[in-house]
């Protein structure tokens, strides 16, 4: 008796029908295609509907990690690079990733009649609290470039309380200017939309080279089904207005500024930087990045955002893959001071011993 229930038990081991055990791995290599792909929402605001993208699950008691991308991209096309890099991944496993569109701009989204009324900076800002409360997020880490940045910053100071901390690549907290108004009225009669948003989002020394990259970007933007949604949210974030940043009026929360060397915005968020606490902001400027550091030098990137977590308080026991891996990284620093005093040092970091995360006060110009 106890010889035939050994036998029944090893029967029910194997595979009831032939390919059985295929079917399940094909079944789990979709699921993870799926997580990786993110799930889609169409969420409801005040003033329209967004699409979000959202990967992982995350840790409930952490801030989800919410990005928004710069004009004339869309979250695919400004974040993939990003957060796809292998070094990325020890952070995406640890908190949700949301990627937000702004209106319009997704793949395959509707295309805006003639004289649509698109929502302005401050507008798009506002329909945020709705994306947080779809998710039931109550905290959030902002990512922004470019234009994102700016409606994060616009975001960050009516909702203090909802964001732990910032990442703004290539901010402008400044209305246009006359000069630049003028140019941009000069630039519409010579340019295309297309010239418009390349300038916009790349140094002039990478436009004149022609890479591979501006070259993808310029197919893309040419051949967009959706343009003259870009060009209704260009135009929004050319109107956009003065966020009257300075000591007293600023953000509650730990700030990193993140520019490429020679970009467009480099004096732009320099002059940012100075507006903000010493205290809780850093400042990375990227040595041959050009105006797209994410996609340019996600590496680097990635190791600066993983210190920038880490001294909030997140991930402590996370390791800096790339620098453990490298003999010898070498981070020219120079810390804000109120006044104009400042001092500066050099760090050298050897693959031998950890490393504590930066001074949230300290700026660092990376050339490695």
């Amino acid at each position: 008796m106890t010889t035939e229930m050994q036998e029944i038990a090893i029967t029910e081991e194997k595979p009831l029908l032939p390919g059985q055990s295929d079917a399940v791995k094909d079944v789990e290599i979709a699921a993870r295609m799926l997580l990786d792909q993110g799930q889609e929402h169409s969420v409801e605001t005040p003033h329209g509907v967004l699409h979000v993208t959202v990967h992982g699950a995350g840790n409930a008691r952490r801030p989800a990690i919410l990005t928004i991308h710069d004009a004339g991209m869309d979250s695919k096309s400004c974040f993939s690079t990003l957060f796809k890099f292998e070094e990325m991944q020890e952070i995406v496993k640890n908190f949700t990733v949301v990627h937000v569109d702004a209106p319009g701009q997704e793949e395959g989204a509707a295309i805006y009649p003639a004289g649509y009324q698109y929502a302005t900076m401050d507008q798009i800002s506002e329909m945020l609290p709705a994306v947080l409360q779809f998710f039931n997020f109550r905290t959030i880490i902002g990512v922004g470039v470019g234009a994102g940045a700016y409606i994060l910053s616009r975001f960050t100071l009516s909702n203090p309380e909802a964001v732990e901390g910032l990442v703004l690549v290539n901010v402008d907290t400044n209305a246009r200017g006359w000069m630049d108004w003028a140019a941009h009225k000069l630039s519409n009669l010579t340019s295309s939309l297309t010239d418009q948003i390349l300038t916009h989002l790349f140094s002039q020394e990478e436009l004149s080279a022609n890479t591979d990259l501006i070259q993808a970007h310029r197919e893309r933007v040419a051949k967009a089904p959706n343009a003259i949604n870009i060009e209704l949210f260009w135009k929004s974030y050319l109107g956009r207005r003065d966020l009257c940043i300075e000591r007293n009026n600023t953000f509650k929360c730990p700030v990193m500024l993140v520019v490429g060397d020679h970009a467009p915005y480099e004096d732009a968020a320099v002059e940012c930087n100075s507006k903000l606490d010493p205290t809780t902001t850093s400042f990375l400027k990227m040595a041959d990045a050009g105006g797209m550091p994410q996609l340019t030098q996600p590496s680097k990137l990635t190791e600066a955002f993983k210190y920038f977590i880490q001294g909030m308080g997140y991930m402590a026991s996370s390791c800096m893959t790339r620098l453990s891996r490298s003999r010898t990284t070498s981070l020219s620093s120079s810390y804000s001071m109120e006044g104009s005093r400042s001092r500066s040092r050099t760090l050298s970091q050897g693959s031998q011993g950890g490393q504590l995360p930066p001074s949230p006060s300290q700026t660092m110009e990376v050339s490695c």
